[in-house]
């Protein structure tokens, strides 16, 4: 998994897989793109040539790479870094609709032979009218900072998500069902990636 992402590892493993962690290190402020579902579709597929060419070139790999983005009235909106941008982004979508997308590249790696695929998924998210006091609340938690669009669905931010349509893995950071596709698409059966326990 081409993600340092806490979220997106406890859905894989959660879903039965096992995945090693290849952070790819890309600088997500330096990419630009037309659209918040170019971009996070840009982002995905970087961070995931990045993260193959870590390895090693004979190694057999299943590769997943993912970036989310939170389009509010067709701007990006990324993670807000700070409390002030917390604050004027909570106050901004308060009772208000955005669209979480997020880009999923898969490379399968098989005897030398590589093959790629990428799509998007993107989950409308229907945000809670909240309080100046809970936006202050939720900003002392440190949760917000540094998470696409400011906010989490398996949270402390859960209280203040009142709706979703789509997938709510995708909110989360990676969309199980998606990226099943994606492998199928490359001849690898989901169900061969799960772990075992004994």
């Amino acid at each position: 998994m081409a993600s340092s992402s806490p979220a997106r590892l406890r859905e894989l493993r959660a879903a039965g897989l096992d995945p090693r962690v290849v952070v790819s290190g890309v600088d997500e402020d330096a990419v630009s793109a037309p659209t918040p579902r170019a971009l996070a579709l840009t982002l995905a597929r970087l961070k995931g040539e990045a993260s193959l060419a870590m390895l090693a070139p004979e190694e057999d790999v299943v590769l997943f790479a993912c970036d989310s983005v939170l389009d509010f009235d067709g701007v990006a909106v990324g993670k807000p870094g700070t409390d002030a941008a917390v604050r004027e982004r909570w106050r901004t979508l308060r009772n208000r609709d955005a669209f979480l997308t997020t880009g999923h590249f898969v490379v399968v790696r098989r005897e030398g032979v590589t093959r790629t695929a990428a799509a998007q998924a993107t989950t409308r998210v229907r945000f809670a009218n909240v309080s100046d006091e809970e936006i202050e609340a939720y900003i002392a938690t440190g949760e917000p900072h540094q998470v696409a669009g400011g906010f989490t669905i398996d949270g402390y931010g859960a209280a203040f998500i009142t709706g979703l349509g789509g997938d709510p893995h995708n909110v989360i950071g990676i969309s199980i069902p998606l990226l099943r596709s994606l492998l199928a698409d490359l001849g690898v059966a989901w169900t061969s990636l799960w772990t075992t326990t004994s």
